[in-house]
């Protein structure tokens, strides 16, 4: 096959991929607010920025794309489903009280739940955890796990942000699937 014919055959491919994905939901304008945070999108970026003050205290949640799945659990509460999926997503929440350090929490977001993995203590944001980073959160007295659950609550670390996240990321997907296809096709025109 000629070169000019194997590229006409992918930017056929590549158009009409785009045009089902825009026609199939076409992407609306990303969210800026959810609920007292600021969300940045970071376009063409696995990540984006969720940031708000809650009193004295300055609270941001770096949050991944889509980073694995595991089989939803069936209706019934029995065996799991290997046909549907629950994605998850990362959480990084950093809460700083000025000078006072930061304490980093790290999340898994469910499709409707926040489940927290582990927490640290840090000096500042730029430097790497202290050396003891303190048990696994499943490993905590219930009370204090009880605790902390209620202490992300408060600051609007929960589930309805799970569900929030979940939503935007599959948005933030398809619109960076779309850009990514355009930049593929734009580089294979290029003479």
């Amino acid at each position: 096959m000629r070169k000019e014919a194997f590229e006409g055959n992918i930017l056929r491919l590549l158009r009409n991929e785009i045009q089902y994905e825009l026609q199939s939901s076409p992407p609306n304008n990303p969210v800026t607010k959810f609920g007292s945070f600021l969300v940045d999108g970071r376009p063409e970026e696995r990540w984006i920025t969720l940031k708000r003050q809650f009193a004295n205290e300055d609270i941001k949640v770096e949050v991944t794309m889509f980073d694995g799945a595991v089989p939803a659990p069936s209706a019934s509460g029995g065996v799991a489903n290997s046909d549907e999926m629950q994605l998850h997503i990362t959480l990084i929440v950093n809460i700083s009280k000025g000078e006072g350090g930061v304490l980093e929490l790290m999340c898994s977001a469910w499709p409707d739940t926040i489940e927290i993995k582990r927490l640290f203590i840090r000096r500042d944001q730029k430097t790497h955890a202290e050396p003891y980073a303190g048990p696994d959160f499943e490993d905590l007295d219930d009370e204090l796990q009880d605790s902390l659950y209620d202490f992300l609550e408060v600051r609007g670390i929960n589930d309805e942000l799970a569900i929030f996240l979940h939503q935007y990321m599959k948005h933030k997907d398809k619109t960076e699937f779309i850009k990514w296809m355009e930049r593929v096709k734009s580089f294979i025109e290029r003479k």
